[in-house]
């Protein structure tokens, strides 16, 4: 029986997720800062549509992208080389979450619910929720956003209004991370979009050890970090 949680101290051992579907691990609880900062903590997730509780996760094997072996594709390094885009961070966190939060082609609404806007926004304004943002002639084109604790850096989505334009944030967010001596990116799911910048799976248990070694760090210089 999946566990139903009361407390963000009630989080079981990522070990006891269940194998189908890969990596649900609880449901119930909260989204607020509390929450999330101790699941991503543990190796945990949210993830869950409109009509369902809170579903808690943490797939094995997990995906994930060693910023040092991070692959440009030849056509991308083409792209970039035009230049006409401005990389910034966390100028418009709020406008890329709900960039973010609009439905795909082929879909018919998104995970990224008002209520999660809103928590991940407060984790921003905790200085732990970040936004990397393409901009072209003053719009907001693409980007991402994800949450960093210690020396990792946790994906969660992104998005395009141009073609290239949220890969174009992702190779600069990873060579940042590459300065700042970042460990990893959590990816979370196998997706043969991130394969192609080098995102390869490994056994939770490896990506459990990484962040006991590097969650529990000095943070990395968002606040005053360029581009």
């Amino acid at each position: 029986m999946l566990p139903w949680l009361s407390s963000w101290t009630d989080f079981p051992p990522v070990n006891l997720a269940l194998q189908e579907p890969n990596g649900l691990l609880a449901a119930g609880g909260e989204l607020r800062a509390d929450w999330l900062l101790t699941a991503y903590q543990r190796g945990i997730f949210p993830w869950f549509n409109e009509g369902q509780p809170i579903l808690w996760w943490s797939p094995d094997p997990r995906m994930v992208l060693f910023p040092q072996e991070l692959h440009v594709p030849k056509s991308l390094v083409r792209v970039m080389r035009k230049g006409g885009y401005e990389i910034r961070i966390d100028t418009a966190f709020a406008s890329v979450m709900q960039a973010c939060s609009q439905p795909r082609h082929g879909q018919d609404g998104s995970w990224i619910s008002p209520e999660m806007v809103a928590a991940y926004t407060s984790l921003h304004q905790l200085g732990c929720a970040h936004s990397i943002e393409n901009w072209q002639n003053g719009e907001l084109v693409g980007g991402l956003y994800g949450v960093a604790l210690g020396r990792v850096f946790y994906g969660e989505s992104m998005f395009a209004k141009v073609d290239d334009a949220s890969k174009i944030a992702f190779v600069h967010l990873v060579k940042k991370l590459q300065q700042w001596g970042f460990q990893v990116i959590d990816c979370q799911m196998n997706t043969a979009h991130l394969a192609r910048f080098g995102a390869r799976e490994i056994p939770r248990a490896d990506f459990m050890q990484i962040l006991q070694h590097n969650v529990d760090v000095p943070n990395a210089p968002w606040g005053s970090a360029e581009m």
